[in-house]
């Protein structure tokens, strides 16, 4: 038990805080459509320099399509990975991290903790504590330097 106590002294918990909430915001960027600069160009571009005849894609099409494909796999792989970390928390803290950082639409803490019929003290000391209970679950907490 020593340990862990000594590992929690070493959390910057500033730094843990804002890696957490920058993971939430990935998700939901990852949520939107391929940015347009990712599309397929439709007009033809001429090169002087002759093909060859590697396994190399030379065609914009393709390479776009092939950026694509690694783009969603990324991203799938991303939403699974904070999904299952989101997943291990109990359902209040569930609850708190979905309405306010995983729905589509952006509510602020006064509507949750109306909504979820609570105090507004309670609310905060659980969210607080969800921060760093994510943090370890997906392993993105940050540690003051002298822990290193």
């Amino acid at each position: 038990m020593p340990n862990q106590f000594k590992l929690l002294e070493g959390i910057d918990r500033d730094k843990t805080k804002k890696a957490v909430k920058a993971a939430l915001e990935k998700y939901r960027f990852y949520l939107l459509t391929i940015p347009e600069d990712k599309l397929p160009k439709i007009t033809a571009s001429y090169s002087l320099v002759p093909p060859a005849n590697t396994n190399t894609f030379h065609s914009s099409t393709e390479e776009a399509a092939v950026r694509n494909i690694d783009c969603e796999l990324e991203r799938d792989r991303y939403i699974n990975w904070l999904i299952r970390g989101v997943n291990r928390l109990n359902e209040m803290e569930r609850k708190i991290i979905y309405k306010r950082y995983l729905n589509e639409d952006e509510m602020y803490d006064y509507e949750i903790y109306n909504e979820l019929g609570m105090s507004e003290r309670k609310y905060y000391r659980i969210k607080a504590r969800v921060y760093y209970k994510l943090a370890f679950l997906l392993r993105i907490e940050v540690y003051t330097k002298s822990m290193r």
